[in-house]
C-alpha cells in the first residue's frame, strides 16, 4: 500500500507509462523534421538514447519489448535517426542497415503504412503505395462499407492518409540526404527497383493479417482510378476531409484520439497551408503524449491511462479493511481526479464528426481529448461507488445523483445489440469489413467489437449503480444487464475460460468476467464461475503461481509463460476469491508466491507483455505489477479478518459475511 501510494500524482491521480514501440517517436521526428520544428540538442540525444535502448541485438527493432524485428519499425527507426544527424557507419545504424538487407526483399517490403511513409520523403516510389482516396470519404454514409463505420482509430487515420495521398504531398528533404537514404535503405540503385511490383508484398516478418482477395481487388480498382482521378470529385474530398481533420484536432483540444492520426493530422494541415493556425496547437497537442525520463530517454505512448490507472488503484486501496489517514488522503485526491475527469458537457457537433455521444464518459486518460470509453466509464463507478460504499473516507462532495446517471446512460450507450459493450462506440460495421483490413499488422481492427472485457466491467458498474439507486425509466438498466450477462455466458469457452481482447489473455478475461458477474449477484455455484474457476486452478502452476504468454493472443489458445508472472498471480486470485473462501489451498499457494516476489520497496517486478490490442500489439501496463498483487492481498486480507471475525461470533450476519462471499456492503444507499 505504501509503495503504491508513492506512486500518487499530484492531480490526485495514477498513471504508469504504457510501453508499446518507437514507432510513434519516429514519426514525430519525421513530421517536426518535415515541417520545420526540430528537437533541440537535448531532446535529440534523449530520443536517440531510446533508439539505442530499444533496438533489439540482431540491429532491428520491433512491435514491443519482446517481439521479433519488423522490417516497418527498423526501417521508421533508421529513417529518423538518420533525420536527428546521425551518420550511416554509426554502430546502431549499421547494425540496423545490415539488418534490413539481410531481409528477403528488404525495404521494398515493408507494410502499406511504411510505404505510405517513405513515399512522402521521396524514399519509395508512388507507384508502389496502394491508394487511399479521399473520394472514399464522400460515399454515401448508408454504405456497409462507409470509413464512417471503421473502428474511430482505424477511420481516422485512414482520414489524414486519403488527405495527404490526395493531395499528393511529398516532403522536400534536401537532395544529399534524400539520395544519402535511397543508397542506405536499398541494396540495389534506387532507380533501378520496380516498386509496382511490390504494392501488395509484406515482409514475413511484419505480416499478421494477409492481403485477402477482396482488398487485393480493392487495391486494384483504385490504383486505375487514381492514375486519372476527377478533378471535381477530389477537390470536394479533400474539403471534407479537411474540415474533419480540423474537427477532431478541435474537438480533442489539438491531441487527436491518438498520437498515430495527430501526427497525421499535423502533416494534414502543414500540407494545407504551412501557416495554418491550427499547425502550431496540433503540433505542441502532440506533446500531450510524449513520455520522459532519465533511464529511458524521450518517446511517445500510444494512450495515456490516467483514469484506467486511477480507477483501479482506487478499488484497489478501498479493499482493505482498514485504512491509515495518509491513504484516506490519497483516495480522497483520487475521488477530485475522476471527478473532473468525467465528461459533463457534451461535444457541439459530434454527429458531424461520425461520433457517438460523448457526454458523462470517463476516457482511458485525464479527459483533455474528450474520447471517452466503456470500461473507463465503468471502473471509474466502481472506484466511485467503492469509496461511497466505505463511509471512512472524508470526500468534500461526492458525484450528485445526476452525474452518476450521466455515467450510466454513457456506458448504456455502447451497449451492442448482442448484449456485449464496445469501447469508444457500438458497433457500426460487419465482420466482412475485415476482409479489407489494410493494416497488415493487426488484425479486427475495422469495426467496434463486443468485447468479454468491456462487457464484464460494464455490467459490474450497471449493477454497482443499481445498489445503490433505482433504475432508469422502463428497467433500461436492469434489461442491460441481463443482455450483457447473456453475452458473457455465451462466450464462455468448453474449457471454462473466456477469450480476452485487451490483456493477456485468456487470464485477464476471466479476471474481468468473475469480478462483473459477481457484482451483478450471479452466486459462486453458478456453472459458469465453478468452470472458470476450475479452468484457473488447472493453469496453476506448482510454485502457486500462474503465468500466461502473450503468444496466447497471436496462437488463439493457452500459452503458458515460462515462469509465473505478479500479474496474472493477482488476476487469477481475485477471480478465485470471487468464488472460492481465502482459506482455498490455491488461493493460499498463490498468495504465499505473491508474498516471496515482493521487493523491498513494496512493489513487485515488471515481467512480460500484460496488454495488447488488435491481436498483435503488445502492452507493458507500468503500474499492473503495482495495484493488481497489491489488489488481491488486499482482499485476502479483507476475507480472511471477516472469515476471524464470524468464527469469532462477531457480526455473524453482518458485512463480514457479504464479504467473504467477495464484496463488502456497508449499506449504502440513496
Amino acid at each position: 500500500m505504501k509503495h503504491l501510494l508513492s506512486l500518487q500524482r499530484s492531480a490526485g491521480d495514477w498513471e504508469g507509462e504504457m510501453v508499446w514501440c518507437t514507432m510513434i517517436l519516429a514519426q514525430a521526428v519525421i513530421v517536426r523534421t518535415v515541417v520545420g520544428r526540430p528537437y533541440d540538442a537535448r531532446e535529440r540525444a534523449a530520443i536517440i538514447r531510446h533508439f539505442e535502448l530499444s533496438q533489439l541485438a540482431d540491429g532491428a527493432w520491433g512491435m514491443h519489448p519482446e517481439s521479433r524485428g519488423y522490417v516497418f519499425f527498423t526501417v521508421l527507426a533508421y529513417v529518423a535517426l538518420r533525420l536527428l544527424g546521425l551518420g550511416p557507419e554509426t554502430s546502431m545504424l549499421a547494425r540496423a542497415r545490415a539488418w534490413l538487407h539481410a531481409q528477403p526483399e528488404g525495404v521494398k517490403a515493408v507494410p502499406t503504412w511504411g510505404k505510405f511513409w517513405l513515399m512522402l520523403l521521396g524514399l519509395y516510389g508512388r507507384e508502389g503505395v496502394n491508394a487511399v482516396p479521399p473520394e472514399l470519404f464522400l460515399l454515401p454514409r448508408w454504405l456497409p462499407f462507409h470509413p464512417s463505420r471503421f473502428y474511430c482509430h482505424t477511420r481516422l487515420i485512414y482520414l489524414g492518409i486519403a488527405y495527404l495521398s490526395g493531395v499528393g504531398f511529398s516532403a522536400s528533404l534536401s537532395d544529399p540526404l534524400r539520395d544519402a537514404l535511397r543508397s542506405e535503405l536499398y541494396a540495389e540503385p534506387y532507380e533501378s527497383v520496380d516498386f509496382g511490383a511490390f504494392r501488395h508484398t509484406v515482409a514475413r516478418t511484419d505480416l499478421y493479417v494477409p492481403i485477402s482477395r477482396v482488398l487485393r481487388l480493392v487495391y486494384d480498382l483504385l490504383a486505375r482510378y487514381e492514375r486519372r482521378p476527377w478533378k471535381a470529385l477530389r477537390q470536394r474530398a479533400l474539403t471534407l476531409c479537411f474540415e474533419q481533420i480540423l474537427r477532431e484536432q478541435r474537438s480533442t483540444r489539438y491531441q487527436g484520439i491518438s498520437p498515430v492520426s495527430g501526427l497525421l493530422n499535423c502533416l494534414a494541415i502543414f500540407a494545407h497551408d504551412p501557416r495554418h493556425p491550427d499547425l502550431a496547437p496540433s503540433l505542441e497537442g502532440v506533446e500531450a503524449w510524449r513520455w520522459e525520463d532519465e533511464a529511458e530517454g524521450l518517446r511517445y505512448v500510444g494512450a495515456r491511462s490516467n483514469a484506467w490507472d486511477t480507477a483501479f488503484a482506487v478499488q484497489a486501496l478501498a479493499e482493505l479493511p482498514e485504512l491509515d489517514e495518509e491513504a484516506k488522503h490519497a483516495l480522497s485526491r483520487a475521488h477530485a481526479f475522476l471527478d473532473q475527469a468525467q465528461m459533463t458537457a457534451e461535444l457541439a457537433d459530434y454527429r458531424e464528426a461520425w461520433r457517438d455521444p460523448a457526454l458523462g464518459g470517463w476516457c482511458f486518460s485525464d479527459g483533455r481529448h474528450c474520447w471517452p470509453v466503456s470500461d473507463c466509464a465503468a471502473e471509474a463507478m466502481s472506484a466511485l461507488f467503492a469509496l461511497y460504499e466505505r463511509g471512512d473516507v472524508r470526500i468534500s462532495e461526492a458525484l450528485g445523483a445526476d452525474r452518476l446517471r450521466l455515467g450510466v446512460e454513457f456506458i448504456l450507450s455502447r451497449q451492442n445489440a448482442d448484449g456485449g459493450f464496445g469501447t469508444y462506440e457500438r458497433r457500426r460495421g460487419g465482420r466482412l469489413l475485415e476482409l479489407v483490413n489494410p493494416s497488415e499488422m493487426f488484425g479486427q481492427c475495422m469495426t467496434e467489437l463486443s468485447y468479454v472485457e468491456c462487457t464484464a466491467s460494464s455490467l459490474g458498474a450497471l449493477a454497482h449503480y443499481l445498489r445503490n439507486y433505482p433504475d432508469l425509466p422502463g428497467g433500461k438498466i436492469t434489461a442491460a444487464i441481463r443482455k450483457a450477462e447473456r453475452f458473457l455466458r455465451s462466450r464462455q469457452l468448453d474449457d471454462g475460460s473466456f477469450p480476452g481482447f485487451w490483456g493477456i489473455n485468456y487470464t485477464y478475461a476471466v479476471f474481468h468476467v468473475a469480478k462483473g458477474l459477481r457484482m451483478a449477484g450471479v452466486e459462486p455455484a453458478d456453472p459458469v464461475l465453478q468452470a472458470a474457476a476450475g479452468w484457473l486452478l488447472e493453469k496453476q502452476r506448482s510454485d502457486g503461481g500462474w503465468g500466461e504468454h502473450y503468444s496466447s493472443c497471436l496462437e488463439g489458445r493457452y500459452v503458458e509463460s515460462r515462469h509465473s508472472q505478479t500479474v496474472m498471480t493477482a488476476w487469477a486470485l481475485l477471480a478465485l476469491m470471487e468464488v472460492y473462501p481465502a482459506a482455498h489451498e490455491a488461493v493460499e499457494r498463490g498468495i504465499a508466491w505473491l508474498c516471496s516476489q515482493q521487493g523491498e520497496d513494496g512493489g513487485w517486478p515488471r515481467q512480460g507483455m500484460n496488454g495488447v490490442f488488435f491481436g498483435a500489439a503488445m502492452l507493458d501496463y507500468r503500474l499492473y505489477p503495482v495495484y493488481f498483487p497489491t489488489w488481491a492481498l488486499a482482499r485476502y486480507v479483507r476475507l480472511e479478518g471477516a472469515k476471524a471475525s464470524t468464527s469469532a461470533g462477531l457480526n455473524d450476519a453482518g458485512p463480514a459475511c457479504a464479504g467473504a462471499e467477495g464484496h463488502h456492503d456497508t449499506g449504502y444507499r440513496r
